[in-house]
């Protein structure tokens, strides 16, 4: 599967893409136990099985999201953007079978004189924007001007947590965590779902949110 490479070499950029070198391998294998929420949010999106939309996920990772889509919803197409090499060729690999409905972008999404190959109806960020410092809120601007008017951004993600030894362990592994996405998500957009749950009694909480443009 081709994956088109759009490269920005921003220190940001640098240093994750340094992270996930070590991590791309390992990933799906320990993630599960505590990137929380992702099945809900594909199901919050209350799509019809038989839906032709466009969706880019944004930090798509290994492509445990765009697996689920591709399985669940054998019409859609599919985009993801990553700025991680490792961490797109093993979702290329993971998702090989669906290559005729699916590109890759290895591309930081951010404003800018680049267009997407195709108008998302959706843009999914999993787990994704509390990793963007600086720069989520250039990326939640880029969804808003890559959706239509009638178009739906679904986020799954990190929240916040009493413990402050906790959140200097998060901010380690890059990962800023004060509540700050949530009220910028509901500021610009029209909410269609909106949740916060506890993690393991309450160590951290996320949150899930569809909304409308």
């Amino acid at each position: 599967m081709e994956i088109a490479k759009l490269n920005n070499e921003s220190t940001q950029v640098k240093t994750i893409r340094s992270y996930y070198k070590l991590h791309a391998k390992l990933y799906q294998a320990t993630r599960w136990s505590f990137l929380f929420g992702r099945n809900q949010i594909i199901r919050a999106l209350n799509l019809p099985k038989q839906s032709d939309q466009t969706i880019l996920e944004v930090g798509c990772g290994t492509g445990h999201n765009l697996s689920t889509l591709a399985n669940q919803y054998p019409n859609l197409h599919l985009m993801g953007v990553d700025i991680s090499p490792d961490m797109l060729k093993v979702a290329s690999n993971r998702l090989q079978r669906h290559s005729r409905r699916l590109l890759f972008l290895e591309k930081p999404y951010a404003p800018g004189d680049w267009k997407l190959p195709a108008k998302p109806d959706v843009v999914l960020f999993s787990y994704c924007l509390t990793m963007i410092n600086p720069g989520w809120e250039d990326a939640l601007q880029r969804a808003y001007d890559d959706l239509d008017e009638d178009g739906t951004i679904a986020v799954v993600d990190f929240h916040g947590s009493p413990f402050r030894i906790f959140l200097r362990w998060m901010d380690v592994h890059h990962v800023r965590m004060d509540k700050h996405l949530l009220p910028a998500l509901e500021a610009r957009f029209t909410a269609v779902h909106t949740e916060v749950r506890r993690a393991y009694g309450g160590l951290w909480s996320y949150f899930l949110f569809v909304g409308r443009k």
